[in-house]
C-alpha cells in the first residue's frame, strides 16, 4: 500500500473527531503513518514552514477560518501539499468546487472509515505526485516552446543580418571596387601616357582602396565572432602610450584632408601591462575615425589617454554633429546610423564593433553626446599587470 511511513497533519477543531481519525487510522495495521494534529488553521501553515508533510486532512469549519477560504489559503502557502477536505455536509456542489480550488479529494466525517480514509489519504498523494508530473512536462514544453520561438526569431535575425551583408556588400563594396579596376585599367592601358607622379597617384589610390575593402571585411567578421560568443582577448605586453600615439598617427590622413587637428594628450601613470592590440585598435580607431568622420572642416578632435593604479581611460571628444535622444538608444545595433548623418558615408558597424570589443576586455563604455555640440565617448578598460 505504502512504501514508507506517511506523515499527516491534521487541521481539525474537534478533539472527537481528532481523536476518531486517529483510531481510524490505528486499525488499519498494514500503513505506518505520524500524525500532527493542530485546531487552528493558521497553527498549520505554521507547522508546515518547519515541518515536512506527505498530505493534509482539513476541517473547513475553523475558529480562524470558514469553508473553502481555507482551502485557497493552503494551496497558496503549500501549492504542492496534497489536501483531503473534510466536511459533516455531503454537498457534491461543495465537493466539486474544494477540488476546482486545490482540494485532491473530499471526505464526509460520518461516513468515514478505516478503508475510506486510507484510500483518499493514498489517492491524494498519487494524484498530487501526478498533477506535480504534469505541471513539470507542461513546464518542459512551454520551455522547449520559448527556445524554439527564440531560436526563430534568432534565425530571423540572421537572415535579415546577412540580407543587410549583402546590401552593404554591394553598395560599400563597390566604390573601392570601382576605384581599384579604374586604376588597374589606366595602369595597364595608358602606362605609357602617364607620369611618373601620376602611376604612383594611382598606386597608392589601389592601396587604399584595398585596404578600405580588407577592413569592411575584417569588421564584418568580428562582428560575426562577437554574435557567435567566439571573441576572445589574447593578452599581450604593449607599450600603450606608444601604440596610442601610432593609431593617432594611422588616421592623420584622414584628418590632414578635412584640416582636422588631433591632439593627443596623455595623463597619469601608465604601468606596464598586457593588452589586446587588435581588439585595442578596433576599439581607438573606430572612435576616431568617427570624431573625425562626424566633426566639420577645421576643427579639432581631441584624445586623452589617463593612467590609473587598476584602470586606464581612453577619451575622446570631438565637437562634431552630436547624437540626436532618440538614436541613442540603438547606438550600438550593428548597421544603425544616427538619423542625422546624411550624406556621411558609413557602414554603422563601427559603435557595434567597440562596444564588442569593450565588453570582451572586460571593460565599459559611456557616450555623452548633444547634437550641434558634440560627442565624448570614454571607454574604461582593467589595468592588467604583465
Amino acid at each position: 500500500m505504502f512504501e514508507s511511513s506517511v506523515k499527516i497533519l491534521l487541521i481539525e477543531d474537534d478533539l472527537a473527531e481528532a481523536r476518531l481519525l486517529q483510531e481510524v487510522l490505528k486499525s488499519f495495521q498494514l500503513m505506518q503513518y505520524s500524525l500532527v494534529h493542530v485546531k487552528r488553521l493558521q497553527e498549520g501553515i505554521d507547522r508546515l514552514q518547519q515541518n515536512s508533510f506527505d498530505v493534509i486532512l482539513l476541517d473547513l469549519t475553523l475558529p480562524d477560518s470558514q469553508g473553502l477560504e481555507s482551502v485557497k489559503l493552503l494551496v497558496d502557502r503549500a501549492p504542492k501539499m496534497p489536501i483531503v477536505v473534510l466536511t459533516n455536509y455531503n454537498d457534491d456542489k461543495l465537493a466539486l468546487q474544494a477540488v476546482r480550488e486545490g482540494a485532491q479529494d473530499y471526505l464526509v466525517k460520518r461516513h468515514v472509515n478505516v478503508d475510506v480514509l486510507v484510500r483518499s489519504v493514498q489517492y491524494a498523494i498519487e494524484r498530487q505526485k501526478a498533477s506535480d508530473l504534469l505541471r513539470e512536462a507542461k513546464q518542459n514544453l512551454e520551455n522547449k516552446v520559448k527556445q524554439s520561438k527564440d531560436e526563430l526569431i534568432k534565425a530571423k535575425e540572421i537572415n535579415q543580418l546577412q540580407s543587410t551583408l549583402v546590401s552593404m556588400f554591394s553598395h560599400d563594396f563597390r566604390n573601392p571596387l570601382t576605384t581599384v579596376l579604374s586604376c588597374a585599367e589606366l595602369l595597364q592601358n595608358k602606362s605609357d601616357l602617364l607620369t611618373e607622379e601620376k602611376k604612383t597617384a594611382l598606386f597608392r589610390m589601389i592601396r587604399l582602396a584595398s585596404k578600405n575593402m580588407a577592413q569592411l571585411l575584417d569588421e564584418v567578421l568580428l562582428v560575426g565572432r562577437a554574435d557567435l560568443g567566439t571573441l576572445e582577448c589574447q593578452l599581450a605586453k604593449l607599450d600603450l602610450k606608444s601604440f596610442c600615439a601610432e593609431i593617432v598617427e594611422e588616421l592623420q590622413f584622414n584628418a590632414h584632408k578635412k584640416q582636422i587637428e588631433i591632439v593627443f594628450i596623455c595623463r597619469g601613470e601608465l604601468s606596464e601591462g598586457s593588452w589586446d592590440r587588435n581588439l585595442l585598435r578596433h576599439i581607438l580607431g573606430n572612435l576616431l575615425a568617427n570624431a573625425i568622420k562626424y566633426s566639420p572642416e577645421g576643427n579639432r578632435v581631441q584624445f586623452i589617454l589617463v593612467g590609473e593604479e587598476t584602470q586606464v581611460i581612453f577619451r575622446i571628444r570631438d565637437w562634431g554633429i552630436g547624437i540626436p535622444v532618440e538614436d541613442r538608444q540603438h547606438l550600438f545595433e550593428p548597421f544603425h546610423r544616427a538619423s542625422n548623418v546624411g550624406r556621411i558615408p558609413g557602414t554603422g558597424l563601427g559603435l557595434a564593433i567597440v562596444q564588442s570589443c569593450v565588453k570582451t576586455c572586460q571593460g565599459q563604455i559611456e557616450i555623452n553626446s548633444e547634437v550641434g555640440v558634440g560627442t565624448t565617448v570614454t571607454v574604461t578598460l582593467p589595468l592588467v599587470s604583465s
